[in-house]
């Protein structure tokens, strides 16, 4: 079969990678992709992922079997609808179904109708009313932008004034354009972060193992939120029994309810949860893959990919096969100067295959060498026996490498090593 991946970044990659490795699979594109994708094998496609005609045209010609979409942006324009008005396989969620990451006030409503536990919160137009809430409230609050803010709409307040600047920012000054002309103002959860992503085929749920994000640009879980700065998985002091309450109490609803509202959900759900002492919790949903999370998930994945997606198409049910033991670690190596104005063009190091897994996002080719060309340029991962291993493999890696223009942080999984140390 003939696959097509929708989107340009180191989750796209690290998909059409797992997909190529299926027997059932001859050939994989990448629309538009990156070209540290080729070095895998993966065929781009000089195609933005929001021509949904250029893309519909090219799945006729290239004989595609079915496509699978990367980004939340497509997702909310609607492009599995085109696909779907076309008559060709595609998956992902519709637009209706993808408001659950397109409107953080829609997804609150879906969780209070379906009494999934999440933060209190209200959603303001007014930046006087939500002055007023935050004044009552008190700190620390978290401030969202309603719509999608490439995961930089989202102020965790420790003061009023931060708080205030953060609404004003938002509602009066519109810094996040029509995203942010609705807020969502809601209480700060104290507690360990996880991901806790689904393959859902309207109320059938199939969970994927969990990982840690670090969002934060600089080590310590300082600097400014970003798209996120590497990953691990599985996550060692996350309980069994917060997973399993994470699916009963959290996918499995929202699955649920989003079919008994008439939006049933085909595609990757991703919630963002906390393990509070009151069980988990959901900070977020997504409709798709997270990124750099897919990067350390879908290594871990043993089960074909391509007849996995293949079957959920064909609403058959699915058993997924997870590598048992060991540890996926990823570092994000991104331009100086991200999530803001950064560097660009700097030439970036080789890496042999034996060293590491390297997935490509911000980058373009010059006379064959890599150079970057976005704020997240790129993710190492590897694999260990434990978290300690996985990390020192690549950050020796890393270290062995010219990393001029760039940075990483050096602490991805140290929070893992810390809690379990400390619990034993």
């Amino acid at each position: 079969m003939n696959v097509l991946i929708i989107g340009t970044g180191g989750r796209e990659h690290a998909i059409a990678s797992k997909i190529l490795q299926s027997p059932l699979v001859e050939n994989v594109y990448c629309a538009p992709g990156n070209p540290g994708m080729t070095r895998d094998g993966v065929k781009i496609v000089d195609i933005k992922e929001t021509d949904h005609q250029g893309l519909i045209e090219f799945a006729k010609k290239a004989s595609i079997t079915w496509s699978f979409v990367g980004p939340e942006i497509p997702l909310l324009n609607g492009i599995v609808d085109d696909f779907k008005k076309a008559e060709l396989k595609i998956f992902g969620p519709t637009k209706a179904a993808a408001l659950i990451e397109g409107s953080k006030s829609f997804a609150k409503e879906l969780m209070e109708r379906c009494q999934i536990p999440t933060a209190e919160s209200k959603t303001f137009t007014s930046y006087l009313e939500a002055k007023r809430y935050i004044e009552e409230k008190g700190t620390p609050i978290v401030i969202k932008a309603d719509g999608l803010a490439a995961g930089k709409g989202v102020v965790v307040a420790m003061t009023k004034a931060e708080a205030l600047q953060a609404a004003s920012d938002m509602l009066e000054k519109h810094r996040f354009g029509q995203s942010g002309h609705q807020i969502v103002v809601e209480e700060f959860l104290e507690g360990e972060e996880f991901s806790l992503l689904a393959f859902v085929d309207g109320e059938a749920v199939y969970p994927m193992e969990i990982s840690q994000d670090h969002k934060r640009a600089y080590d310590g879980d300082q600097g400014p939120n970003t798209g996120g700065m590497g990953a691990y998985s599985p996550v060692p002091h996350i309980s069994e029994a917060i997973i399993e309450a994470g699916i009963e109490k959290v996918i499995k609803p929202a699955a649920k309810g989003m079919s008994e509202i008439g939006r049933p959900f085909i595609g990757v759900l991703y919630a963002g949860l906390i393990a509070t002492s009151d069980g988990p919790k959901v900070i977020e949903f997504n409709a798709r893959f997270g990124d750099p999370e897919t990067q350390v998930i879908l290594p871990r994945l043993k089960s074909d990919l391509a007849q996995v997606i293949t079957d959920l198409l064909d609403h058959k049910p699915v058993h997924l096969i997870w590598e048992e033991t060991g540890y996926r670690l990823g570092v994000v190596v991104a331009a100086e100067g991200y999530p803001n104005q950064y560097l660009t063009a700097m030439d970036l190091p080789d890496f042999p295959e034996e060293e590491a897994t390297v997935y490509y996002a911000g980058v373009q080719e010059e006379k064959g060498i890599l150079k970057g060309s976005g704020g997240r340029i790129y993710l190492v991962e590897s694999y260990g026996e434990t978290i300690e291993e996985a990390r020192e493999k690549i950050y020796n890696v890393l270290e062995s490498k010219d990393t001029k223009g760039t940075f990483y942080r050096k602490d991805i999984g140290m929070k893992a090593i810390n809690v379990f140390s400390k619990n034993h």
